[in-house]
């Protein structure tokens, strides 16, 4: 063979490179997160032809950047096209995407409910496959966070199991594996459920996992879990993590719903000014890109408010969080606050109407104050049996918080009952269990509690001890309302003999007398300016009077210190003025 001829079939027989596609281009940009290079290949693409794969790829990278508009307009088309094909599972596939988009972006639950059904059409009797793992874990989604119902999360996250591992598709088995954690711990079993969580983000961090999607879904799901059961050590842990992951890859949508849930972690552990951080931005961005899961920033911010003692704000951001648990829950805690037990009673037997008897973390916190609520009407009865189905749920999901909340409501009901030794008892232990879970607010709320008790049982060194522990707490907290509480209170126990009548014994409620004639001018309805001018005495030194009037009782409104009053025998009390 001449050299010629050997050199000419060596040449035929070498392929030539050949410059990627643009829609190759495209898909290794949403490969490594960069967004905007993708959006610009799979343009470039559609100039020359409507792909559906090209479509498909955009309304990803729109999705990312936050384009509301072209993700709608890139993944209908995309569907359009991919049924003209014949693709049914490709269609489907676009399908669920959409349906998660009608209700993040423009919350539109019917419609979303229309795109699922649409994919369990296109996808009847096809053998296993992805996108019927994508479906799955969607409607169990769906189920727990807008339904809030874990038990049919809890089946459609084992489906999605089941059908990736036959599917072979990792990413998505591992979405559906932190799902079933996360209804796992929704509806109790929180050991397993976040043996779960721990396990699926640990493949996470090992690199066993390609898709953005996958790699954010598994993550938040595992910080809404540790702010179901306010677990703040995990929660800091895994936190920094996903946090440093969302930025290197640009993922604002997923940052965004999981900052809010872990600074409801950061208001439980009392880290105030890092949640305030938190929610404000998350708040913004979700409010700018997807304004129907801006509730989710909202009543997180409200219940800040709350505990701030910025009530007015907090009022406003329940209600315009709309039916979110934490904004019901919410609400009912700022009517606690004034002292309408019955409207917080019925906010709470309605919310509790409305919570599937599965879902555990969100029955109880609003359990908690359902006791609180019956306790202030009197109906000790009715109290009691939601602190049994409040201690029931405790003893289930087994964490450290649950067992303090139903320490709490057991010591209120004794306190009301008049068995104080048994109160006393519970009340103690309670703030031991919220001091080892980290939450110095509800530590201080129940020190208060127990201050009251001790003093009313002439103990006022230990009541001074405990009363002062909880105002350095809030003070430091800047938790305004409570704080005022404490130092009423704090008053009352450091009261001067002078207060006392003759024979040296306070009068009820621990009240100077001018205390008992405000408290029974507030039970005629006068105002602080009418009480003011009844007592010959400025505005100011009415509001003063009033904030210990509500430190020395134990209560948070004026209605409340009426009816404690009542209790007591203060509104027909007339003690004769001590001599100077």
């Amino acid at each position: 063979m001449s050299i010629a001829k050997s050199r000419a079939l060596r040449h035929s027989r070498v392929t030539p490179i050949r410059p990627p596609t643009q829609l190759a281009v495209g898909q290794a940009a949403l490969a490594r997160g960069a967004w905007r290079e993708a959006r610009r290949a799979f343009q470039a693409v559609l100039e020359r032809e409507e792909q559906p794969e090209a479509l498909e790829g955009l309304g990803l990278a729109a999705w990312w950047l936050d384009a509301a508009d072209l993700v709608f307009t890139s993944r209908e088309r995309a569907y359009r096209l991919y049924r003209q094909r014949g693709d049914r599972a490709s269609a489907a596939r676009v399908a669920v995407w959409l349906a998660w988009d009608s209700a993040a972006f423009r919350g539109e639950a019917h419609v979303a409910n229309g795109w699922l059904q649409r994919a369990h059409r296109l996808l009847e009797g096809a053998p296993p496959c992805a996108e019927q793992a994508w479906l799955a874990v969607r409607e169990g989604a769906f189920a727990l966070f807008d339904h809030g119902d874990p038990s049919r999360a809890l089946a459609r996250a084992l489906d999605g199991l089941r059908i990736a591992r036959l599917a072979g598709a990792i990413d998505l088995e591992m979405i559906a594996g932190a799902l079933r954690g996360l209804a796992l711990v929704t509806s109790g079993d929180v050991a397993e459920g976040m043996r779960q969580l721990d396990e699926v983000n640990a493949a996470v961090l090992a690199g066993e996992l390609n898709d953005p999607i996958a790699i954010g879904l598994s993550s938040c799901y595992l910080v809404a879990a540790c702010e179901r059961v306010r677990d703040s050590q995990r929660a800091t842990q895994w936190c920094r993590r996903l946090r440093s992951f969302c930025t290197d890859w640009g993922l604002k949508p997923l940052l965004a719903v999981c900052r809010t849930q872990y600074a409801s972690v950061c208001v439980w552990r009392g880290d105030w000014v890092e949640a305030e951080k938190e929610l404000r931005k998350a708040t913004e961005e979700l409010l700018a890109a997807r304004p129907a899961m801006s509730g989710e920033g909202q009543a997180r911010l409200g219940e800040l408010r709350r505990r701030q003692g910025r009530l007015a704000d907090a009022d406003r951001l329940f209600e315009q969080a709309g039916h979110h648990p934490i904004a019901q829950v919410g609400l009912a805690a700022l009517a606690l606050d004034r002292g309408d037990a019955a409207g917080a009673e019925d906010v709470l037997t309605r919310h509790l109407r409305r919570t599937p008897a599965s879902n555990h973390s969100d029955r109880a916190a609003a359990l908690e104050l359902l006791v609180r609520a019956r306790i202030e009407l009197g109906a000790i009865a009715q109290a009691r049996a939601a602190a049994d189905d409040l201690d029931a749920i405790a003893k289930e999901m087994a964490t450290t918080n649950l067992r303090a909340a139903a320490l709490t409501s057991r010591g209120l009901i004794a306190a009301r009952s008049g068995d104080d030794r048994a109160a006393q008892q519970a009340l103690e232990d309670a703030i031991d269990a919220y001091d080892d879970a980290g939450a110095p607010y509800e530590a201080s709320q129940v020190r208060l509690e127990l201050a009251r008790l001790l003093g009313e049982r002439g103990q006022s060194e230990a009541a001074l001890k405990e009363v002062r522990r909880a105002r350095r707490a809030l003070d430091e907290l800047n938790a305004e309302s409570a704080s005022a509480r404490a130092r009423g209170l704090e008053a009352s126990l450091e009261a001067p003999a002078s207060d006392a009548p003759q024979g040296g014994r306070r009068m009820p409620g621990g009240l100077s007398h001018r205390e008992i004639e405000v408290v029974q001018l507030i039970a005629k309805g006068c105002s602080n300016p009418r009480i003011a001018e009844r007592l010959f005495i400025s505005d100011h030194t009415v509001h003063r009077h009033v904030a210990n009037i509500l430190g020395k009782l134990g209560v948070r409104s004026r209605s409340a210190i009426v009816a404690r009053a009542a209790s007591l025998g203060l509104l027909t009390h007339h003690p004769e003025r001590p001599r100077p």
